[in-house]
């Protein structure tokens, strides 16, 4: 990549960051309630993103062949445990992270 081509790339990365966070702002300013679907949207959307997460990172486990699934479990458990316990979301998902990383590369 030429130089040009390097700080073409960088101001577009930087104009596309700076319009994804402007624009809401934009679009929705502070004095006006905003739509009843953007409302929707932002209560049931981040449960949904969570959930599908947890559905692709489990889809392809089979429980005949390597650790059997247990060490999917095991975290998964953490992270209910962490979550229940502390409700500090990324506390949860450190946590079941680490507890997975452990068991994968130390027990199975």
């Amino acid at each position: 990549m030429t130089l040009t081509q390097q700080a073409i790339t960088i101001l577009m990365v930087i104009l596309g960051t700076m319009l994804t966070r402007f624009l809401p702002f934009l679009v929705f300013p502070g004095n006006k309630p905003a739509p009843a679907y953007i409302q929707y949207l932002g209560r049931f959307l981040p449960a949904a993103v969570f959930g599908l997460l947890v559905i692709y990172s489990l889809k392809d486990i089979n429980i005949f062949t390597g650790g059997h699934g247990i060490p999917e479990l095991i975290s998964i458990a953490v992270v209910i445990c962490l979550h229940l316990w502390k409700r500090q979301m990324l506390l949860s998902i450190a946590g079941g992270t680490i507890c997975y990383m452990l068991l994968i590369q130390f027990v199975f």
